[in-house]
Formats: C-alpha cells, structure tokens, sequence
C-alpha cells in the first residue's frame, strides 16, 4: 500500500522486521493462530508507533504467520500512525462502536474464524468491554491469554537496542550527577529538577516525564512522588529515581544522598547496598528471576531485617518500564536470565520510621554474568 505520508522510524524497518519474526516464532510456539497487540510498550516495539493515539480505544496490531502485519486504528489518527510505524497495512474505525467490528472484519478476511487468537488480557489498553465486544463479533474465536508473548521476546535486546540504551544511560548519569551536585540548604525538588532538565538537554536527551521521584526529607516516606516547591535542610535525606530516555527505551537509576547526616536512612542505605550487590552478583544466564530475588532477600534476612524490602528486587526494561507482563524479579519468578537482556534492581528499603531509602543499577545479562550501565556509583552521597 503507498501512502503520501513519510515514515520517520528510531530503526531501520528490517529491525522491526526481525522483532515480528521473532514474535510469530514464539506464537507457532505457543500454538497462536494469530495475535492481537495492543500494549503500547509493545505497538512501539514491533512497528515503532508509541501507542499515544490509542488512549480513546484499543489500536491492535494484527500478526498473522504468512500475512502482512495489520494495524486497526482510529481514523482520526491514520496520519500519526502511518508517519510513526513501519505497518502499510492500515484499516481504520470512527469511534468507539467501529472498533470491534472492524477488528473482525479483518480476523475474517485472514480465514480465522474459529481459530486461537491471542489477547494481551492482562496489559494496559485493553478493557474487559473491548474483550466482550471482540467475542461479540467473533462468538466462533477461541481468544486465549497472550501477556507475556511479546514481552518475554522483548527482553532480549539486539545490539541496536542496547546502543540506545547506552546512550539513554549516559543521559541518566547526567541527570543523577546534576542532582547530586545541586544539593544545597533551601535548595527545592523544583528547582533541582530544573537543574535537571537543563543539563540533559545540553547532553542532547530528555528524562522520562512523568515517571521522576524527587524527594526530600521527610517526603522521602512516599513511595513515588513528583517533585514540588518543597526545599532540603541540613541533615536531611534526598532521594532521586529517574531514567534518561533514547527512542523510546528509558535507562532508570535509584541514588540517595544526604545533606549533612541522618544516622537512620545511612543505615538503610549501607544494607541496600549489600543486597544490591548480592542481586548482581546472582544474575547470570540460566539463573531463574526468583533465584535472584532469593539472593537479595538472604542478605537481609542474614541482618534480621527481613521487614525492610517489601517489593520485588528487580524488572525487566526495555522501551515501557511500566508495561505488564515483563519478567519480574520476584519470589517463586521462574522465567530464565538469557544474555542481553536488561535488567533494573531498584533496592529501596523502608525503616521503621518510614523512611525508604535506597539504590540500583540497571544491567545487561552477558554470557560471564551482568554488566552495569551506569558509571555513577551507586553508594551514598555526602552533600
């Protein structure tokens, strides 16, 4: 099909190319006779569209072994996604009432009434009204669960992949070393994220918006919160979580700082350390993701501060940190480590006080163990 519109794409399209063949390898795999895609982490994975149209309705791209890829997308955003993608197959629906049918339509045109069709169930993007308008549609389908198809593909990066991440790391480094260095009494989370902004952006890159944790003192009891008017004093902790971002693929960090001392977050962050270090160290290929979860959690358990880690130690990454169905570092986890896959072990550990306080690195799974991207230390800094 030719189009009017020029394609800007972040690789070149025998990239996205290989990333579906590997997809439908995995669906023969699963016994899929064809596959709906409809999480944005994985649309921008295999055609390079982000998926930022779709918050109206469900935008599936449709794979099919021995077929074109399809995409069904909104009529008003044909123009985003054919600029953003590198699909020529584009069918299209008005609004909300067109999706299902034409989803359909297209499911009959490929001969699979009646066969498996893989639904991304348990992402993002994906309603349960879309599910029954779907079966609506196709009473005679047998949908079948496929979370975690696309993702566990995902997880092992190609060269190309990780060049960006490098790069998304680089701006990551940047980001933490300008935190670091912009702590000062009644300096604000504002002001410092600013700073921030500015810095990366003379690096060539931007961070994640708007997943930033940026934290000062006693707010560094939130588990998550955005930066705001709230200044440090002296002998208080500070707390960043960030990731520099490169088409698409962030590189998160966790680093810690303290203006002055706090003997209680200092304390915190010398076992997160352990623990971080005991993560990496158990990371190699074969390893299960449980098994390293086991690695950290011994650490602390060996301290008798079991109660301090109450998540995960760690997630796959890629280019949608926040997409379900990744690999997750987690208790019981079986998926296998292979190399290239990338990793993220944020190890932030909550006090008795509420404090939580901690830090990470983010990794490459190489053939001798794990590599880390970043080259700020992940030890505390004195400010």
């Amino acid at each position: 099909m030719t189009t009017e519109f020029s394609t800007t794409l972040p690789f070149p399209i025998i990239e996205y190319e290989r990333r579906q063949q590997k997809v439908l390898e995995a669906m023969e795999r699963a016994n899929l006779d064809a596959l709906m895609v409809t999480a944005h982490g994985h649309l921008q994975h295999l055609s390079g569209y982000d998926g930022t149209g779709a918050y109206f309705m469900p935008f599936p791209l449709i794979l099919v072994p021995g077929q074109k890829p399809t995409f069904v997308v909104r009529q008003y955003e044909l123009g985003g996604v054919r600029a953003n993608s590198c699909v020529e197959e584009i069918l299209t629906y008005r609004d909300e009432e067109g999706f299902a049918a034409v989803c359909a339509d297209a499911i009959r045109r490929f001969s699979l009434t009646g066969r498996r069709i893989g639904l991304e169930l348990g992402c993002w993007n994906l309603a349960p009204a879309d599910v029954n308008a779907l079966q609506a549609h196709l009473p005679n389908a047998k949908f079948v669960d496929a979370t975690r198809l696309v993702a566990t593909v995902g997880a092992v990066k190609t060269e190309l992949e990780l060049q960006t991440m490098r790069f998304a790391m680089n701006l990551t480094d940047v980001a933490i070393k300008t935190f670091q260095h912009s702590l000062r009494e009644g300096i604000t989370e504002a002001e410092v994220l600013a700073n921030i902004d500015q810095e990366v952006e003379k690096a060539g890159g931007v961070i994640k918006k708007p997943q930033i944790t940026l934290l000062f003192g006693e707010r560094t009891k939130l588990s998550h919160g955005r930066a705001n008017q709230h200044p440090i004093s002296n002998n208080e902790p500070a707390f960043v979580e960030l990731a520099g971002l490169k088409n698409g693929y962030p590189c998160a960090l966790v680093r810690s700082a303290v203006l002055g001392r706090h003997a209680e977050t200092e304390v915190l962050h010398d076992l997160s350390i352990e623990v971080l270090e005991a993560v990496i160290s158990a990371i190699r290929p074969g390893a299960t993701a449980g098994e390293v979860d086991v690695a950290g959690r011994e650490v602390l358990k060996r301290n008798g501060r079991p109660e301090l880690l109450n998540h995960r130690v760690g997630y796959q990454t890629g280019i949608n940190w926040v997409e379900r169905g990744n690999i997750s570092l987690q208790p019981g986890a079986s998926d296998i480590l292979e190399p290239n896959m990338t990793l993220h072990m944020p190890i932030i550990l909550r006090g008795e006080s509420g404090y939580q306080f901690g830090t990470s690195e983010h990794v490459v799974v190489t053939e001798q163990g794990a590599e880390i991207l970043s080259r700020t230390p992940h030890t505390l800094y004195y400010a």
